[in-house]
């Protein structure tokens, strides 16, 4: 079947598919894939019995919460994502980005089908920013409301405690996680085994909480309580929060172990921890302030908090770095300007460090914790964006499903319309606590939206504003013939975003200089819609004659482009030029608005604001600052 090779595997484990590769593997992908949905049990059934909806603690309640919420994993994250979904992979890699590019690479859309998808996509991207906001800090702000287990008096340091704890961890991002991550996989190993343990011991006592795998007492509760029932959904939505992370993050691990991982291990600790804490409500009705820590020991609270903090950590970190590739990727897809991208590893490509990104995502989630103030409040403001995001999702699959795969259309309608029934349910239920946080990650999906597009849509004005003041290569070539410049020796680059114009920097050299050098290269970036490209292709050498050669360089939306990179490959491609020889001539355009267009003014204004706030192509493209000359010119748009 057509896309649904297990392909984003055979790069992780062609050099070792035995048991002990396997198993490396797993226990990585454990450690930075599962941290999110694996610290879930912190909330998510405190939310139901005990949050702005929670439904009164009672035997038919808790079976049919805990029923719905066993469900909603199996319906959710092992039938949709890790069977279905995870097969659409772009290259290996996987998240809605790389859904989006698959979707336009691959299947034959008109022009408004196009905008139409993308902009679905875009949005979808646009609110896991928001998602990633709320992480860090729900996640850690639950975790160290243990303290008021241990210590009742110890309530006002919640708060500040958890702000330290979150802006070491965003400080520390510029050193990179290499260093952490051989310790991320352990600790969320003893974080599941232990949460297992709890349930298991209290499952034991009350084995009548299994009774709850029966769809009935879910189907039940919802009946028997109407909207109130309804509303509970949003809490119990809470559980599968992070099954995003598992299809972005699968170009890290591939399908294979992030599968066997979750069947064998992950998906066990969370249903025993799940049903344990049901066990112990079927006790104790008046323990739902916070049912997870009620399974542990006295004598190990200390313990916990310290290794649920710890596991709360890991889980914002890896929302913290798919921020950074988001970033990356969006920049390479041309939707938002030059910005740092830093790597901090020689050996993993993937690790990356945007400084924009992460001091935004700080200042961002510590606001949150001191607004909100506590981790039930927060919950509303989360479940709203992965809902969202799962919507999303889901569309973008039948697309694939339907125009790549090409699949039987009714089974595609009917699969895909079972899937978006459930992802409704829940995104209703959600948008129920709208005035109560569920607007923040909307209005932070919307905001960077219409950055996004903003941005891409100015860019393409200026473009064309700039192609309207030059030639072709060939128009070039031609009025060469009948005047030739002062030619000077040595070697010259121009940076153009099309690599059939001249670009206007060079025109501005001549027209103010009257010279022309003796060897000119017109170096043109384009990003792939495939995360990376083989460097036996990234590389187009042509030559057009009149020492004027045009360079064309190829990189996938999760690649940095490296100028020294492409005098390396273009040199085994009769390309000559001396690297450190090299003037490197540069435009930089100021934007002044007052074309009519389609574009609305205040847009304009803003696309100036982030033309100038964007980094230059020196630092993008790794070009030395001595060998740099740059020509301003004003761009009307």
């Amino acid at each position: 079947m057509a896309g649904s090779t297990e392909g984003g595997e055979s790069s992780h484990l062609s050099g070792d598919s035995s048991f002990k590769g396997l198993a490396t593997l797993s226990l990585a992908a454990l450690g930075v894939v599962f941290g999110d949905i694996g610290t879930s049990p912190l909330y998510a059934i405190r939310e139901c019995f005990h949050g702005d909806y929670g439904i009164p603690v009672s035997h038919d309640n808790v079976l049919g919460v805990l029923s719905l919420l066993f469900w909603a994993l199996i319906l959710i994250v092992t039938l949709k994502y890790l069977t279905f979904i995870m097969r659409a992979d772009n290259e290996g890699e996987g998240g809605i980005l790389s859904l989006t590019a698959l979707i336009i690479g691959h299947c034959k859309k008109n022009r408004h089908e196009r905008w139409l998808l993308v902009s679905i996509g875009l949005f979808g991207t646009s609110v896991l920013l928001g998602e990633a906001m709320i992480t860090p800090a729900i996640s850690v702000l639950s975790a160290v409301e243990g303290l008021q287990i241990i210590a009742p008096g110890a309530s006002d340091l919640v708060i500040p405690v958890t702000v330290g704890i979150l802006a070491l961890l965003f400080f520390f991002q510029h050193n990179g996680t290499a260093r952490l991550g051989s310790l991320f996989g352990p600790i969320i190993l003893l974080w599941f085994t232990c949460i297992g343990i709890l349930g298991f011991i209290e499952i034991i006592r009350f084995p009548e909480i299994l009774k709850a795998v029966n769809p009935a007492y879910g189907i039940a509760f919802l009946l028997n309580n109407s909207m109130h029932g309804f509303l509970v959904l949003g809490a119990v939505f809470l559980a599968v929060t992070g099954a995003e992370a598992l299809y972005a993050d699968m170009g890290h691990f591939g399908r294979r172990p992030i599968r066997l991982t979750w069947a064998l291990f992950v998906l066990p600790a969370l249903l025993l921890n799940y049903f344990g804490q049901g066990a112990f409500l079927l006790e104790s009705p008046h323990g739902s302030h916070h049912p997870f820590y009620a399974l542990v020991p006295s004598w190990a609270l200390i313990p916990m908090v310290i290794l649920a903090t710890m596991a709360t950590v890991i889980a914002s970190q890896a929302l913290i770095t798919g921020v950074y590739s988001i970033t990356q990727q969006a920049i390479q897809l041309g939707y938002l300007p030059r910005l740092t991208v830093k790597h901090t590893s020689a050996s993993h490509m993937g690790q990356i460090y945007v400084p924009a990104s992460n001091w935004g995502l700080m200042i961002a989630t510590i606001g949150l914790v001191v607004g909100f103030g506590s981790s039930s409040k927060l919950a509303a403001a989360y479940g709203a964006s992965m809902t969202t995001t799962m919507l999303i999702s889901t569309i973008l699959f039948f697309f694939v499903a339907r125009d790549l795969w090409k699949w039987n259309r009714t089974a595609v309608i009917v699969l895909v319309s079972f899937f978006a029934l459930i992802d409704l349910s829940f995104f209703a239920a959600s948008m129920s606590k709208l005035f109560h946080g569920a607007w923040f990650p909307l209005v932070i999906g919307l905001l960077a939206f219409t950055l996004m597009n903003t941005w891409k849509q100015g860019r393409s004005l200026m473009l064309k504003q700039l192609k309207d003041r030059t030639l072709t290569v060939e128009e070039f070539s031609e009025s060469l013939a009948l005047q030739q410049p002062q030619r000077v020796a040595g070697q010259a680059v121009y940076l153009t975003a099309n690599p059939d114009i001249i670009p206007v920097a060079m025109l501005h050299n001549m027209r103010h200089n009257k010279i022309l050098h003796s060897e000119v290269a017109l170096f043109h970036f384009t990003t792939e819609r495939v995360p990376r490209v083989p460097n036996s292709r990234k590389v187009e050498v042509v030559k057009c004659g009149d020492g004027i050669y045009k360079v064309i360089a190829r990189y996938g939306f999760m690649e940095s482009p490296s100028i020294r990179q492409v005098f390396s490959l273009a040199h085994h491609k009769g390309f000559h030029f001396r690297f450190e020889a090299t003037s490197f001539f540069l435009s930089r355009e100021k934007i002044v608005t007052g074309l009519k267009s389609r574009m609305s003014s205040w847009r304009k204004k803003l696309y100036a604001l982030m033309m100038r706030n964007a980094i230059s192509a020196t630092g993008y493209y790794d070009i030395p600052s001595g060998q740099v000359i740059e020509i301003g010119m004003q761009v009307q748009i």
